[in-house]
């Protein structure tokens, strides 16, 4: 089976039915949700809880950003359990109830951009788009791969660097299950060696810089992206530079409010609002209290 007949197809992969009052309950609502780099398909992705955030919001508009689905990693060794194809039906239910979604296909599944124009399960497949949020500002919303010099001139170099990073976050794995184990929080080794080392530091600002670019050209106000799993939201010579992270190590997304601003959220300040909403809604059921007659209680 190819990667692509799991975005295209969901009756391959018969998931487990969400409650049908499941989709009723209430929500964290936002105008605009942007979530890229999700690598579904390998066991990095931290897709039971990119299933929870999926379940906990509802937006007007969905943007997949890229490298939803890790080709390059599937076609070394197939992984797929029953969380990740919860997420696939997830989405595709959203777009079923009147969500705008559109996936924007990255480097890692770049095999869907043969689809490019098309639609499938009111999913809408695009290169590239133009966002325009409630307060006017025109957004680029891209993957941003193409502005990377290791995937658009040495590619075989980028492969080397994802078996790398494949690597580092098993080891990732291992060193998050002995903190959980002693009481401590989760760290991310990865995010921790790109800030440390002045050559990964150098490249994030060049590509970050490039993209800010690449708006100005197109006379836009700013670019939203993926690709190097760092959230970000900065002003990049009066062009907002935004990237919405990743859900293999920041578990984060970027949206939009309804008065048009952009912000950073992760799982788990949307897990701790959903929390706080249900227990303020328990809290403010009334409780009804039975009476009984003089005869009933004879």
């Amino acid at each position: 089976m190819k990667p692509a007949d799991i975005f295209l197809g969901s009756h391959f992969f018969p998931s487990d039915e969400e409650p049908e009052e499941a989709h009723k309950r209430p929500k964290q609502r936002f105008k605009t949700i942007w979530i890229s780099d999700t690598h579904l398909g390998t066991p990095g992705c931290q897709a039971k809880r990119l299933l929870q955030f999926l379940r906990a919001t509802e937006s007007d508009t969905l943007y997949l950003v890229g490298d939803i689905i890790d080709g390059w990693q599937l076609k070394r060794r197939w992984y797929w359990d029953q969380h990740h194809n919860n997420v696939i039906q997830t989405i595709l239910k959203k777009a079923k109830r009147g969500t705008n979604v559109f996936f924007i296909p990255g480097n890692h599944d770049e095999m869907m951009r043969q689809f490019i124009g098309l639609d499938f399960g009111g999913i809408r497949i695009r290169d590239e788009m133009v966002h325009t949020t409630v307060d006017g500002k025109r957004i680029l919303v891209l993957h941003g791969d193409r502005f990377d010099g290791v995937i658009a001139c040495a590619k075989w170099l980028a492969y080397v660097g994802d078996n790398l990073y494949t690597a580092i976050l098993k080891c990732n794995q291992w060193l998050n299950r002995w903190r959980a184990h002693v009481g401590l929080p989760y760290w991310s080794l990865s995010q921790y060696l790109k800030l440390k080392v002045k050559n990964a530091v150098n490249y994030i600002t060049s590509f970050e810089d490039a993209l800010a670019e690449e708006a100005r050209k197109k006379k836009l106000d700013g670019v939203i992206c993926g690709h190097i799993h760092k959230p970000e939201i900065r002003d990049i010579d009066g062009i907002q530079y935004c990237n919405d992270g990743d859900w293999v190590e920041s578990l984060s997304a970027l949206v939009e409010e309804a008065s048009g601003q952009l912000r950073l959220v992760n799982w788990q300040e949307i897990m701790e609002n959903k929390h706080k909403n249900s227990s303020a809604r328990k809290k403010s059921t009334p409780t009804v209290l039975t009476s009984h007659s003089s005869s009933d209680a004879s």
